[in-house]
C-alpha cells in the first residue's frame, strides 16, 4: 500500500552501471534536501552482481529480473511505496531539482507528466533541431520513456501500467492516461544522453527509430520490432 506522501523513482538497468552510479549519485544529493520521502527502485535485467553492489552503495532497492524493459518497469512500480512514481532510464543525467515541479503538478490535479526533450552536453545545430523536432512530436503523439516520466500511483495503476513490452512500452499508457486528466510537459529536470546519436549518426538513428515507431503503429508485433532493432539486445530501445 502505498504511503501518502514521497517520491519512488523506478530505475530499468541493463548492463549500464557507469551511467547507472552517476544517476544515482545525482538522486542522492537530490534526495538529501527533499522534504518528503524518497526511494530509489533499481530493476536489474542482467542480474549483475556489479549493478547489485551499485545499489547497496547508494542505498538503492535492487531487483534482478528478465530482460524486458516493460516488465521491469512494472516490476518496480508494484514495490513502490510512494504515490508518485517517477521512471527514469540509467543514463539519464539530472539538471536541477524537478521534485517540487512533479509534487505540484501532482497536486494540481495532473495525472502525471513529462520533462522536454532535451540533449545532454553540446551537441551542435543536429541536436538542437532534433530537440525541437521530437518536442513537436511529443504535443502531437507520444512522449517516451528517456523523457523521465512522472504519475500518480492511482492512475498509473487505473491505466494498466506500462506494457510488458521490450520496446515501446509507454505508449498504451501514456494515452489512457491523457484520457484521464492532465498529462503535462515540465521544462526542466532531465538531461538525455546523446553516445546512441553520436554513436550511430544523428538523422540515421532518428530516421531508424520513427520507422520502427511506424511499423509499430502498423501492427507490426512487438517482438520483431526489438529483433530488427540494428541487431542489438531490445533494451537498448531510447527512441
Amino acid at each position: 500500500m502505498p504511503e501518502r506522501s514521497g517520491i519512488s523513482v523506478i530505475v530499468p538497468c541493463w548492463r549500464d552501471e557507469h551511467a547507472l552510479a552517476r544517476l544515482l549519485g545525482g538522486l542522492g544529493e537530490l534526495f538529501a534536501t527533499a522534504e518528503v520521502a524518497c526511494e530509489i527502485i533499481v530493476v536489474d535485467g542482467a542480474n549483475n552482481e556489479q549493478c547489485r553492489d551499485l545499489c547497496e552503495r547508494h542505498a538503492a532497492r535492487w531487483l534482478p529480473t528478465n530482460p524486458c524493459r516493460g516488465e521491469q518497469l512494472r516490476l518496480g512500480a508494484s514495490q513502490a511505496r510512494h504515490p508518485l512514481l517517477w521512471f527514469l532510464h540509467a543514463d539519464a543525467q539530472l539538471h536541477g531539482n524537478p521534485l517540487s515541479e512533479m509534487q505540484n503538478a501532482i497536486a494540481s490535479g495532473a495525472v502525471g507528466g513529462y520533462f522536454s526533450f532535451r540533449f545532454a552536453g553540446r551537441t551542435g545545430w543536429q541536436g538542437k533541431l532534433l530537440e525541437q523536432l521530437i518536442g513537436l512530436r511529443c504535443r502531437f503523439g507520444v512522449p517516451y520513456g528517456d523523457q523521465g516520466l512522472f504519475v500518480a500511483t492511482e492512475a498509473y495503476e487505473r491505466c494498466g501500467q506500462h506494457s510488458p513490452w521490450p520496446l515501446f512500452e509507454e505508449v498504451q499508457l501514456v494515452k489512457c492516461l491523457r484520457k484521464h486528466g492532465d498529462f503535462i510537459r515540465l521544462d526542466d529536470g532531465i538531461r538525455v544522453d546523446p553516445r546512441r546519436w553520436q554513436r550511430d549518426g544523428w538523422w540515421r538513428r532518428s530516421l531508424h527509430n520513427r520507422l520502427l515507431a511506424l511499423q509499430f503503429a502498423c501492427g507490426v508485433p512487438v517482438e520483431h520490432l526489438a529483433q530488427r532493432y540494428t541487431g542489438q539486445c531490445p533494451r537498448d530501445s531510447d527512441r
